[in-house]
């Protein structure tokens, strides 16, 4: 949804800067995890060493699947509110938020649970249930989080003084 607010107010250019951001956060997050993970916990702490490494321990595989399956997904997603975009003139704002967030959400959980399946840190035979349960509850909370998209959308569009389909940048 972010990245589609994004997206209808300030253009293209500047949803992709966030999706970067996104991912650099992402790695920056990796890195706290990964030091937290390697020094050991003080004697006082209501939290072991093993229960924290099962907690947030990371798979090499599955960080690596979870990051390009989330750059590919979200560059997709913002070019697909665009294309809607402009096929629609500005309009159906439902129908561009919903779209592009649907397939991109299809090939986002489709690629991580590939990659996964590739690597070997889930069974292949588990990938068809994993895609369908994983799609359909992003289907679920795309579709839910419709109204506050327009929300968000009227309120920015209402600071800014924007008509419908304009953007600042």
């Amino acid at each position: 949804m972010v990245t589609d607010i994004i997206s209808e107010i300030y253009g293209k250019k500047k949803a992709n800067q966030v999706v970067i951001s996104g991912l650099i956060a992402s790695v920056f997050m990796l890195c706290v995890i990964l030091v937290a993970d390697s020094v050991n916990s003080t004697s006082w702490s209501a939290v072991d060493d093993t229960t924290f490494n099962q907690v947030f321990g990371l798979s090499g595989a599955a960080v690596f699947a979870s990051m390009l399956a989330y750059l590919f997904a979200q560059f997709i997603d913002v070019r697909l509110f665009h294309f809607w975009k402009k096929l629609t003139k500005g309009k159906h704002l439902w129908l561009r938020n919903n779209a592009s967030t649907i397939f991109s959400q299809c090939i986002d959980t489709f690629s991580v649970l590939f990659l996964l399946c590739y690597f070997g840190v889930i069974a292949w035979d588990k990938l068809g249930i994993l895609f369908i349960n994983g799609f359909l509850f992003k289907v679920f909370f795309a579709a839910f989080d419709t109204p506050f998209f327009y929300l968000a959308s009227y309120l920015i569009r209402r600071y800014f003084g924007l008509k419908l389909g304009e953007e600042l940048g």
